[in-house]
């Protein structure tokens, strides 16, 4: 029988839900965030593997996990572990592989459509009987034929682009590793330049992890050659955009607006400037939360757990481990 912790920050009827999914041989011991630090040091001593969500593991509870095999993430994003010490500890850490790549992808072009369509403040404005005061026949637009950047082409880039084209969107992107031309030709997208790309898309959305050289990629002099009519969309994370650079490109008008699932500090500051923007739609980093998707990450890192167990290398590890 071998021994999972589950560290999480999740209702209990998520809790049980994941828990559902995992395989007879596997006991799980869920410890939420009530616990204490001592607690959950104590009960990663004997755990074989861990499997964290909203709970990231200090580096008193990985330094406890002496007989761990792997920290099995059930979110993409990684930056908050700390993948320098479980490589030094010989811990692979893997993120969901992809697991909410469907939900992310769906939030990002709800985004696009509802600046496009200018969807809040026409409901609100139909809701206080303003029938069509927010549309003047200028200020609304279709996907169609628009250039969709994608900055990042992994699992969500390319569920964005499957999705954008079926509303007959070009796409184009960046990223640092490029798809072979068998995989561009069968996406039907086309690489470019990180300054083509934000000189020459309509929309440019984010979908690459934050580390430390992503921090921040999408800075001033990103927005500067982007086009006045253009608007940007981020579900990665916060800081892969410079939040204070966006507030400014906003302010001055040089692009037409901004979809935000994440934000630099979240929660967000109800005080924060990009909540007041009337072309800014904003929602609270819920892009990768669907009811649909726990089955997904949880079959997803149980199923790493027994690729371990059989001696073989866990998928989709983020701390390049082993190279």
């Amino acid at each position: 029988m071998a021994k999972v912790v589950f560290l999480n920050g999740l209702p209990s009827e998520i809790v049980n839900e994941i828990n559902s999914y995992a395989p007879s041989h596997f006991q799980i011991d869920a410890i939420g965030r009530e616990s204490s630090e001592a607690q959950r040091v104590e009960a990663v001593a004997g755990a074989d593997f861990l499997l964290c969500y909203r709970l990231e593991p200090s580096d008193d509870v990985l330094q406890s996990a002496k007989k761990c095999q792997l920290v099995q993430l059930l979110a993409a994003g990684y930056e908050k572990t700390n993948l320098k010490l479980l490589r030094d500890l010989g811990i692979p850490c893997c993120n969901n592989g992809g697991a909410n790549s469907w939900a992310v992808s769906d939030h990002a072009v709800l985004l696009m459509l509802s600046l496009y369509k200018k969807l809040l403040q026409a409901s609100i404005d139909t809701t206080n009987g303003k029938w069509d005061d927010s549309i003047n026949g200028q200020n609304t637009f279709e996907m169609a034929g628009k250039v969709i950047g994608i900055l990042g082409m992994g699992n969500i880039g390319r569920q964005v682009a499957k999705r954008v084209q079926g509303f007959d969107s070009v796409v184009q992107y960046y990223d640092v590793n490029l798809l072979d031309d068998e995989t561009n030709k069968s996406l039907n997208v086309c690489p470019v330049s990180i300054d083509t790309l934000f000189e020459t898309s309509d929309i440019v959305t984010c979908h690459i992890s934050l580390n430390e050289n992503t921090h921040h990629i999408v800075d001033r002099d990103k927005f500067a050659l982007m086009k006045r009519s253009a608007i940007l969309i981020n579900t990665s994370r916060g800081s892969v955009v410079d939040e204070a650079a966006l507030i400014d490109t906003l302010s001055n008008g040089s692009i037409a607006g901004a979809g935000i699932d994440v934000f630099e500090n979240e929660p967000v500051d109800p005080g924060n400037p990009l909540l007041s923007f009337s072309n800014v739609v904003s929602t609270p980093h819920m892009a990768g939360t669907t009811w649909d998707t726990w089955r997904r990450r949880a079959e997803f890192g149980f199923g790493n757990m027994d690729l371990v167990l059989q001696g073989k290398s866990p998928i989709s590890i983020v701390n390049d481990f082993g190279d």
